[in-house]
């Protein structure tokens, strides 16, 4: 059963087409990976979905209700944990969540109950009287989870919300989307860590100028770019090589350097590795490691848009 029904979305400011005829379907249980550079399109879906911004043309219907005519319906059965903090530092951690649960319509014994399962939830249920100007940045983020799902939504959008926090709330959060969704919810999740999308999404959406350019599981995003090989050299005298040299190379898509280590994005079909290794030969690098891997997320990502996921 589809929980998101995004056909023919279609919005522009002034002059700028920010999401360009886009459709898109996600089935219940999915957690679906919405990514894309800054400036793709992905706020600008996020926010007609949640009812902030109206579309200029396209329908979207969400649980199966089309939502220019459903819109207060919807509103109360999802859950949004945006990238900015929606939170009251003036308030406890109970009241945020009890506040935001009642918005929901959430009253009485059923209101105090969810407010404490969604603290107990996201680890925070013995901070509960405490107020969030105390909290460390991971745990804020897990507060605005815990106001987003205390109502039990069945589809949870999440806007980037593991952005600026420790690896320890990092995994905090990524565990509790598993749970979520080993729960009933269906998850749309942006991020700008591949690591998160290899962790968590079932299916992902790749979108690159306000257009959904690949769609597909990790394994058949994976396939689109078969014909691509990364070699991984661990070198010295990094600072000696000359980047445009190395793209000259027959087959060298893209380089890239970290610390002692160059990635180097070729064309499989292209029998290069001696040319290269030549390169740093005659330059008098020294090579420690040479390894070659198949396509990960991240050169999926890379090939498709030309950047960085995190750029």
């Amino acid at each position: 059963m589809s929980i998101v029904k995004i056909n023919n979305l279609y919005k522009k400011f002034g002059d700028n087409i920010a999401v360009d005829s886009i459709n898109i379907t996600i089935n219940q249980g999915e957690v679906y990976g919405l990514l894309g550079p800054n400036g793709a399109g992905k706020s600008t879906i996020i926010n007609i979905m949640s009812g902030l911004l109206k579309m200029n043309k396209g329908s979207i219907e969400i649980l199966q209700k089309d939502l220019g005519k459903n819109s207060k319906f919807i509103k109360r059965n999802i859950g949004v944990v945006p990238q900015e903090l929606a939170i009251y530092e003036e308030l406890t951690a109970y009241e945020n969540v009890k506040f935001f649960a009642s918005l929901y319509g959430l009253k009485g014994s059923e209101l105090k109950n969810k407010t404490f399962e969604a603290l107990e939830f996201v680890g925070l249920k013995e901070k509960a009287k405490e107020y969030p100007k105390s909290f460390s940045g991971g745990m804020k983020r897990r507060l605005n989870i815990a106001c987003a799902i205390a109502h039990t939504p069945k589809l949870i959008i999440m806007d980037e919300p593991t952005v600026g926090i420790d690896p320890q709330s990092r995994n905090h959060i990524l565990k509790s989307v598993k749970k979520l969704n080993e729960k009933g919810s269906t998850i749309i999740y942006t991020t700008h860590y591949m690591e998160e999308v290899e962790t968590i999404c079932t299916r992902i959406g790749i979108i690159d100028h306000g257009k959904l350019i690949a769609e597909g599981t990790k394994e058949e995003l994976k396939a689109i770019v078969t014909d691509k090989k990364n070699i991984k050299l661990v070198v010295d005298q990094i600072d000696n090589i000359n980047i445009k040299e190395l793209q000259n190379i027959t087959g060298v898509l893209s380089v890239e350097f970290n610390e002692d280590i160059v990635n180097i994005n070729s064309n499989k079909e292209t029998n290069n590795l001696d040319k290269i290794i030549l390169y740093f030969t005659n330059n008098k690098i020294s090579i420690r490691n040479i390894t070659s891997t198949e396509p990960n997320l991240e050169t999926v990502f890379l090939t498709l848009t030309g950047r960085k996921l995190r750029d």
